[in-house]
């Protein structure tokens, strides 16, 4: 085994010795697809007491089969209830089964040993010259353990640990910066990570650190703790194996962001030009602060080496306020409109923020329109990051634009800001439909700039032109929102005979822009 390659660690629950065929299947299965070694998850074996002294022989007799024929290297976890799995034996008999475990005549690579029951009966199950390794590990479902510097040192100074795993949950994602910090002065083998969609990125960056292993699940729904991305996705979405300590780190930044085609696309673009780059999905919720705090952890741990970002939902606002305030560039269009969705960091540390949303957007339409926008009557509906975006763009094509937004003020707000040199912008109240406004003042088109119908999103089953729109074969009905592919308004749309656009070909048009830019800049 190369101790500099970071592997991928896949985990298999073990429920009954008769699945020893089955689970070896699997194994075969998960080595095949790149893993590099297994954890053989035995705690529900020993959720609760056994019956007779030959129950608990067969269980251990299924273990030693399943580590003797595994096609890889075994790590084997009996996870306490305390720390987040199924196993109900107190620490001596515990001790006792791993001590049994890591003896056996051909051990496994490692046993898991909880760093805490370690400290209460001070000291470590018996192992025999030339048995399994030790893993000292803790994990905190709540959140970062106190002073987990301290407690990584501990582990890290007992000659009896071989590995030091620590794993809690990422209350934010500058929780990250803690684990990158603890790899780059680890003193021996160690898997540190944060679990939650928070913590991706340790995960996914392990080998960035030197981290001794990350796990992955087999599958969608198999995770073994939260978080845990799959191993096809580590394998082919976040190309794994490419990753290494000059790998420059780029995210896509919003809330909510489960749902983002963003990683696939560049991190295929990056392949496809030889860049070694990852784009990873970086969760930071609703306000100012936690937006300004992510990024500048971001861009202050040097040795992440963050070179950009796609920011979408809810922060693009945002990000034009970020980087003014760090000395950066914004270019003027980003600037009159309020609001970016692309971040370049150049080699120097310098910041360049610009909105691809806008040439996206207005290009998709103007398309769905023959040609030009210009002089076209378009209702935009929203006035967050996008609606910024879509509404200044046809301001500065020529379009007729008017806002409407369920909160009138916000909408009155924005149209005012874009209402410069001569560009008219209005705002309208959306319960203006009920007086039969819309087919008073003929609109061309009508945009959805709000998160209404997106899978994760606030409302997925939720349309933003009210029911009263009228809607005919000269109607077009674009949808900013990508996933689904066909929005319940764009099935409305369809229903009522408009032309639709959906919001696939605006993404993969802001998308490209993006990847361009960030190729062009490294």
């Amino acid at each position: 085994m190369d101790a500099t390659m970071t592997l991928i660690c896949v985990p298999i629950p073990v429920h009954a010795p008769e699945e020893v065929p089955s689970l070896l299947a699997r194994c075969a299965r998960v080595a095949e697809c790149g893993a590099g070694m297994v954890e053989w998850r035995i705690d529900a074996l020993f959720a609760q007491p056994f019956d007779s002294e030959g129950e608990y022989e067969a269980a251990l007799d299924c273990i030693a089969l399943l580590i003797r024929d595994s096609v890889l290297p075994s790590l084997v976890t009996a996870r306490t209830v305390r720390e987040g799995g199924h196993c109900e034996l107190e620490p001596e008999p515990l001790f006792h089964l791993l001590g049994e475990i890591a003896s056996l005549q051909i051990p496994p690579r490692f046993v898991d040993v909880e760093f805490a029951i370690v400290e209460k009966l001070g000291r470590v199950p018996l192992v025999r010259e030339g048995g399994a390794s030790l893993l000292f590990s803790a994990h905190d479902f709540q959140g970062p353990p106190a002073n987990v510097a301290r407690l990584y040192a501990r582990m890290a100074d007992d000659d009896r640990c071989a590995i030091a795993k620590i794993a809690w949950r990422a209350r934010t994602v500058r929780d990250c910066h803690d684990v990158f910090e603890i790899l780059a002065l680890r003193v021996k083998p160690s898997v540190i990570l944060c679990m939650g969609e928070e913590g991706l990125a340790t995960r996914v960056l392990a080998p960035k650190f030197d981290a001794f292993l990350t796990f992955a699940s087999e599958g969608a729904g198999l995770e073994s703790a939260p978080g845990q991305p799959t191993i096809a996705q580590l394998k082919s979405l976040y190309r794994f194996d490419a990753i290494s300590r000059t790998t420059k780190v780029y995210g896509v930044i919003g809330h909510p962001i489960a749902h983002s085609k963003s990683p696939e696309f560049h991190n295929t673009r990056f392949a496809e030009h030889s860049h070694n780059g990852v784009l990873l999905p970086l969760l930071v919720r609703g306000d100012w602060e936690s937006f300004k705090a992510a990024l500048s952890m971001l861009l202050d741990d040097k040795s992440l080496s963050f070179r950009g970002a796609s920011v979408t939902l809810p922060h693009k606002e945002h990000l034009v306020r970020f980087v003014l305030e760090r000395g950066g560039v914004v270019d003027g269009t980003s600037a009159w409109v309020g609001a970016a969705n692309t971040l370049v960091v150049a080699s120097d540390g310098s910041l360049f923020a610009t909105n691809t949303d806008v040439p996206a957007g207005c290009g998709v339409l103007a398309d769905a329109l023959h040609g030009a926008v210009r002089n076209k009557r378009i209702a935009v509906f929203g006035a967050g990051g996008v609606a910024r975006a879509i509404a200044g763009g046809l301001a500065l094509e020529g379009a007729r634009v008017v806002i409407m937004n369920r909160t009138h003020e916000k909408a009155v707000a924005l149209a005012e800001a874009l209402s410069q040199d001569g560009r008219a912008v209005h705002a309208m109240r959306e319960d203006a439909f009920e007086c039969n406004t819309m087919e008073c003042e003929r609109f061309d088109a009508f945009v959805n700039a709000t998160p209404l119908g997106m899978d994760g999103g606030p409302d997925p089953d939720g349309i933003a032109i009210p029911d009263t729109v009228h809607f005919d074969s000269d109607s077009v009905v674009f949808d900013t929102v990508y996933a689904p592919r066909e929005t319940p308004l764009l099935k409305l749309a369809k229903s009522r005979g408009a032309r639709t656009v959906g919001g696939w070909e605006m993404f993969l048009r802001q998308a490209e822009l993006q990847s361009q830019l960030w190729l062009s800049s490294h």
